[in-house]
């Protein structure tokens, strides 16, 4: 799905690697992958070099399965893993008051064969204590496992008693240089990767200037879409330079409502000629930049899917991928109750992987077993393609650092951060393909 070209925060047309720099018109092959999904199609984009004739947009169907980034090629004479250890592989869960790898969850979830775990300020009590958590449960996993968290600074802190208070990421661009939120953001992920942590839920690349205590407010860097991209990118950048992988969100933006989704969803009027010029462009200059996940929220976009929060929308997904996006498609957690009042954690999981998800988070692991079979079971049925779960469990299995041709018989590469300018200013510069620090 093109988009008009979206100015990066230098001012500079932003471009990512193997692709040439996007016009404002868009070529016809996209043009028709676009409306394959059944987006709405502003005429202006509808040539290329010549304006459109006045008329109603092009809209079709909405479709089961969004299309995927660029394939995976798929390895000769190779055997899967069994359809159980692929659907456990795209799942992210949260271990409610674990504190303890002996713990019965802990032990439940590890032997579940999940792709990765969540720790919240619950399963917080020292960093000796995390450390023994993290070690045990990737002893316990018996194979690559993800370790996330949700650091942001300010009051979305679950690492705060490990790491330390810090400010608000609005607070940070009002007072801080960009290369010092890098450094800022560099030392706690030190911390982080001490204690076995490997995923950052952040950094936020929402705009919000409204109140602080807002669903978004001062968890925004900046209701500027420049300024949010490049300290947004300073502190993932910071994170990568020890080692520490992050996952930017909330695509495609959440600072237009002030609804907290935790609760309930709300619309979002926008069109994408609008969207593109704001919300969108701090995304635009992460996945220019190599970001290697990227966070969907549980908004519902006029301009996609109505009727569908982001994180189940195929329109979602499509709109990522055709701003180049290589990397893992991560949904918010499936039990806030702009998902969970409609749908069930194993319909969610479904509804997600099948509109383009890799990772499905969901903060109660005790729904990992439900959420597994309820996979299983949409791909038996033919509700869910193999393939596309096969994909998702090799992006999700590269990421933790596994081998995806061992898990679903795909070589993925997933992109990787770069180092970016003097002070973690974005650059225009491609990013490489390659392990995600």
């Amino acid at each position: 799905m093109s988009l008009p070209t979206i100015p990066g925060p230098s001012g500079r047309s932003p471009r990512h690697a193997r692709r040439a720099p996007r016009s404002h018109r868009v070529p016809a092959a996209a043009l028709a992958a676009l409306v394959a999904v059944g987006v709405t199609v502003p005429l202006a984009w509808a040539t290329v070099g010549t304006p459109a004739a006045p008329g109603p947009a092009s809209t079709a169907p909405a479709v089961a399965s969004a299309p995927p980034a660029k394939s995976p090629v798929p390895t000769p004479t190779c055997t899967p893993q069994p359809l159980e250890v692929r659907a456990a592989a795209v799942l992210v869960v949260g271990l409610p008051g674990v504190t303890r790898a002996d713990d019965a969850l802990a032990q439940q979830v590890a032997g579940l064969g999940v792709g990765g775990v969540f720790l919240a300020g619950g399963n917080v009590r020292s960093a000796e204590q995390v450390s023994a958590l993290t070690a045990g449960l990737r002893a316990a996993a018996g194979r690559p496992l993800l370790v996330s968290t949700d650091e942001e600074s300010g009051r979305v802190a679950h690492m705060r008693d490990v790491v330390g208070a810090g400010p608000s990421p609005r607070r940070m661009a009002r007072e801080e240089s960009a290369e010092a939120v890098r450094g800022r953001a560099a030392e706690t992920g030190r911390v982080l990767a001490g204690v076995g942590v490997d995923l950052d839920l952040a950094p936020v690349l929402d705009l919000d200037d409204g109140p602080a205590t807002g669903v978004i407010g001062d968890r925004s860097f900046s209701a500027d879409p420049q300024e949010a991209a490049t300290y947004g990118l300073a502190y993932a950048r910071g994170l990568a330079d020890a080692g520490v992988t992050s996952a930017v969100k909330h695509f495609p933006g959440h600072g237009r409502s002030a609804v907290d989704s935790h609760r309930e969803s709300s619309l979002v009027a926008a069109d994408l000629e609008e969207l593109a010029g704001t919300d969108l462009v701090p995304f635009r200059a992460a996945v220019d930049a190599g970001a290697p996940v990227v966070m969907l929220n549980h908004l519902q976009y006029a301009a996609l899917d109505p009727d569908l929060p982001a994180s189940l929308s195929p329109r979602a997904y499509a709109l990522l991928r055709e701003m180049g996006f290589e990397g893992v498609a991560m949904t918010d957690s499936v039990g806030m109750g702009a998902v969970n009042l409609r749908w069930d954690f194993p319909d969610a999981a479904v509804q997600a992987v099948s509109a383009g998800a890799d990772a499905v988070l969901a903060t109660d692991g005790g729904q990992a077993g439900r959420m597994r079979d309820g996979l299983v079971e949409a791909v038996r049925a033919g509700r869910l393609p193999e393939a596309r779960l096969s994909e998702a469990a090799a992006r999700v299995t590269a990421l933790a650092g596994g081998d995806p041709v061992a898990m679903s018989c795909l070589d993925v590469a997933l992109p990787r951060l770069d180092a970016g300018a003097a002070g973690g200013a974005p650059t225009a510069g491609a990013p490489t393909a390659g392990p995600v620090p």
